[in-house]
C-alpha cells in the first residue's frame, strides 16, 4: 500500500527572511496517530494549511492519496483549524445538518452521541457557548466524519483538563484503523500515550520523524522529555 501522504522538498517562504517550511520531506502512512510537535514558529500551522490547500507552496509537492490538495483531498481529509470558524448565529443541530449535507461521510449518530456525552445542548446557538465548548463542538463535527486523514491543529488547547481525557478517547475511538490522525499540540504529556509516531519541526526543518517506541527504546526517555531536550536551546 502506498503512503497516505507524500511530501517532497516542500518549502514555504513568505519572503527571503521568513521561510516557514524549509525543504521538508515526509511520508505519512495509513493507520497512525502522529504528533506534529515543535515550538511556536516551527512551521506546524503553515504545513497544516498547505496540506489543506489554504496556502500554496513556494516549492515542492504534497500528495494526499495521490492528489495535490484540492477538491479531491477535501473529500478524504477532515480538518480542525486552530481557530473556530463556525457561524456564531447557527444552532449546534443546524451545524450538524450543514456538515451532513456537505460531507457524504458525516455521521449524525456519532455527532449526537458525542454531544450527549459532553452535555452540550444541540439547540444552543454557538454564540451562547463558552470558548471551550465551541472548540468541543468543532472537534465533534470533525471527528464525526469517516475520513482517511484527520488533521487536528491544537484540538485540546482550549479545553479544561477534566474534558481532555474524554476528548482524546473520542479522537482515538472515532476513526477507522486504516485512517491516520496528524495532531499538532503543545500539550505533549497529555497526548503521548495515544501517539504512534512523532514529527519534530524547528524553524521549518524536520528534526525527527520516529515512532514513539523507538524514542523510548533508543533515548531511554519519554517523548515529552526528549522534546524538552531537543528544544532546550
Amino acid at each position: 500500500m502506498s503512503s497516505l501522504v507524500e511530501i517532497r522538498e516542500l518549502t514555504k517562504a513568505y519572503n527571503a527572511k521568513a521561510v516557514a517550511v524549509n525543504n521538508l520531506n515526509l511520508n505519512l502512512e495509513h493507520g497512525k496517530i502522529i504528533g506534529l510537535l515543535g515550538p511556536n514558529g516551527s512551521g506546524k500551522t503553515t504545513l497544516i494549511k498547505m496540506m489543506n490547500g489554504l496556502l500554496t507552496p513556494t516549492h515542492g509537492t504534497i500528495l494526499i492519496k495521490g492528489n495535490e490538495p484540492g477538491i479531491e483531498t477535501k473529500a478524504v481529509v477532515s480538518y480542525l483549524p486552530e481557530r473556530t470558524y463556525l457561524e456564531n448565529n447557527m444552532k449546534v443541530h443546524e451545524l450538524i445538518d450543514f456538515f451532513c449535507d456537505f460531507y457524504a461521510d458525516f455521521s449524525k449518530e456519532k455527532a449526537y452521541s458525542m454531544l450527549t456525552a459532553l452535555n452540550i445542548d444541540s439547540d444552543a446557538k454557538l454564540k451562547t457557548l463558552s470558548k471551550g465548548t465551541k472548540e468541543k463542538v468543532q472537534l465533534i463535527l470533525v471527528m464525526s466524519r469517516s475520513a482517511d486523514l484527520y488533521i487536528l491543529d491544537e484540538p485540546i488547547a482550549g479545553v479544561d483538563p477534566a474534558a481532555r481525557d474524554y476528548i482524546l478517547r473520542t479522537i482515538v475511538s472515532n476513526y477507522s484503523e486504516n485512517a491516520t490522525i496528524l495532531l499538532s499540540t503543545h500539550l505533549i504529556s497529555d497526548i503521548e500515550n495515544i501517539l504512534d509516531e512523532v514529527i519534530f519541526l524547528k524553524y521549518g526543518h524536520l528534526l525527527c520523524h520516529a515512532s514513539v517506541d523507538d524514542i523510548r527504546q533508543t533515548k531511554g526517555k519519554s517523548v515529552d522529555a526528549y522534546f524538552r531536550e531537543v528544544f532546550a536551546c
